[in-house]
């Protein structure tokens, strides 16, 4: 869908038709849309397939009737398995207006469309891009604090759990911060290219807000840096964890298994098809299951005895590290 949009004093509002200064927002591109990106606005059919292309990475190019700057956005979308993963966003700035192109619509596009970013103008094109590149950042930033978030409630529910379902989670998690790192540093190499190319050029207040958009993206590749290796940390913790619970609760099998055998011992004994003891008492039958059931509790009893015993000799962690 294609939406023209102006600004005014009450901020971005939609316009009817392309006028000069305005903001030409295409997001969840159709082919229709597409061929209209290609016709009317002079587009090349090359670059908007490369923004079509969810694994193009961050660039920036030179052409006779716009420059074109491609940048990687984050996305949040719970319908899927991994929900949050990142997206190519054209930037494609005319000497009279500025194209969007991305394939869905995300947080960052949001929050200049609602006007939560001071000082925006349409006019300004380099400013433009320099605070959809802060945003960007931001964002990223703020998705790396929710996935840390979600890992430590992972962590909680992990403690006692003998199942997949919280590592799957958390591989998801890992996978988000694999994207996210990738991205980022794509989005720091087009950074890095920005302040030293004269396709773009920045005024001096600008050029400040370009460095501290640079040093917001590098806190963001360092957090998440932290966080993948964090994360990695803990999902072979809890793999061992989680195999540990499961020769725990295998121990506690084997132990009843061993205490229903001894009756079921005894009366196998007794079923023999030949000449036994108490054979010929009528009350052989309760003896034989009183005597087994004594023999099992005795067992049961000598079992966990033994393995309170050996818990008792085992030093605590205090001893071993001490201080």
């Amino acid at each position: 869908m294609i939406t023209i949009r102006t600004q005014n004093e009450n901020g971005m509002v939609e316009a009817g038709e392309v006028v000069r200064h305005c903001w030409i927002d295409a997001r969840n591109v159709t082919k229709e849309d597409q061929g209209r990106l290609e016709n009317e606005f002079g587009i090349a059919p090359e670059l908007i397939t490369d923004i079509m292309d969810a694994d193009e990475q961050s660039r920036i190019e030179k052409e006779d009737d716009y420059t074109a700057i491609i940048v990687r956005l984050p996305v949040y979308d719970p319908k899927y398995e991994v929900a949050f993963f990142t997206l190519p966003l054209g930037i494609i700035l005319f000497a009279d207006k500025i194209v969007t192109v991305c394939l869905r619509s995300c947080d960052a596009l949001e929050d200049l469309l609602k006007n939560r970013i001071r000082g925006l103008s349409i006019r300004n094109k380099s400013a433009f891009v320099l605070n959809l590149l802060g945003r960007s950042a931001f964002t990223y930033l703020k998705y790396l604090k929710e996935l840390n978030k979600r890992t430590n409630i992972i962590k909680d529910d992990l403690q006692g759990s003998i199942k997949n379902k919280e590592l799957i989670q958390l591989l998801s998690i890992q996978k988000s911060l694999v994207y996210f790192t990738t991205s980022i540093t794509s989005n720091e190499l087009l950074l890095e290219k920005l302040q030293k190319s004269p396709m773009i050029r920045f005024k001096d207040d600008e050029m400040e807000l370009l460095e501290d958009v640079v040093t917001e993206n590098k806190q963001a590749i360092a957090m998440a840096n932290i966080y993948s290796s964090i994360l990695t940390g803990t999902m072979d913790a809890f793999a061992s964890v989680i195999s540990n619970n499961l020769n725990i609760v295998m121990k506690r099998l084997t132990i009843v298994s061993i205490v229903l055998m001894i009756p079921t011992l005894v009366y196998s004994f007794f079923g023999m098809n030949v000449a036994l003891p108490l054979e010929s008492l009528p009350q052989a039958g309760w003896g034989i299951l009183v005597v087994s059931l004594f023999i099992s509790i005795l067992a049961a009893i000598f079992l966990n005895t033994d393995r309170r015993r050996r818990k008792k000799l085992k030093p605590p962690v205090d001893a071993l590290f001490p201080g």
